[in-house]
């Protein structure tokens, strides 16, 4: 992809970005023509310029939860701007998001879907954020340090200081290192990341999901309902 407009008023226009991140974003605007110079060099990125900042497409007071991922899927056809969530075409289930519905359905009693879509909880207010929005295809990581982090930074700090009631889950060593910016805005669940190599450490049987519907309700929230349907087609907003 060669082309990704970078000012806050082209994102906005184009339907990237809701007008309240764009308002809270001014701060950061700097980063956001780092990154759209920096994915203008590249040959290619995941996801596809239109799902970049699909978890900006909500408004910022919508989220009731946060749960913090590190980066899209590096293999083509997978990452689509949530994190944790893959197309759901995808098979088999990418091995966390297998693991996350194996939790949700001893937590819950909830069944497990048959695919990895995970966008109508983002409908429900929860917001899955990756730390960096993109990456080469078959690379890693490859696009950290390039300027998302001063952005996805932004976002938390923006969700920090609203007045609602938040609850953020925080599975993994990264993503636990930010508690204490987030310990202020209400609860903060921490855990075991919900990968393959380190589920069986404490992921399972964590329970975040009612968890995190307990401290809605003692926040005076209302609670997340986390069933997803059983068989889903993309969900696009």
């Amino acid at each position: 992809m060669s082309f990704f407009p970078g000012t806050l008023g082209e994102l906005t226009e184009r339907g990237f970005l809701h007008p309240e991140w764009a308002a809270e974003f001014a701060p950061a605007a700097e980063a956001f023509t780092e990154v759209s110079e920096f994915l203008a060099g590249v040959p290619e990125f995941l996801p596809g310029p239109e799902r970049v900042l699909r978890v900006f497409r909500r408004p910022v007071s919508s989220t009731r939860v946060l749960i913090v991922g590190q980066d899209p899927y590096p293999t083509p056809g997978h990452a689509v701007g949530l994190a944790f969530a893959a197309e759901p075409t995808v098979r088999p289930l990418p091995r966390s998001v297998a693991n996350i519905y194996r939790e949700l359905g001893s937590d819950l009693g909830l069944p497990a879907p048959d695919t990895a879509d995970l966008g109508p909880w983002a409908e429900r207010g929860v917001m899955l954020l990756n730390r960096v929005l993109t990456v080469g295809p078959g690379e890693a990581g490859s696009h950290r340090g390039h300027g998302w982090e001063r952005i996805t930074d932004r976002a938390i700090d923006v969700l920090a200081a609203r007045d609602a009631p938040l609850v953020s889950i925080l599975w993994g060593r990264d993503a636990r290192t930010l508690a204490p910016r987030l310990a202020p805005a209400g609860a903060v669940i921490e855990g075991v990341h919900p990968s393959p190599l380190s589920a069986s450490r404490g992921f399972f049987g964590s329970r975040p999901f009612s968890a995190a519907n307990a401290a809605l309700i003692a926040a005076g929230a209302e609670p997340v309902d986390w069933a997803l349907p059983a068989t889903q087609s993309a969900t696009l907003f």
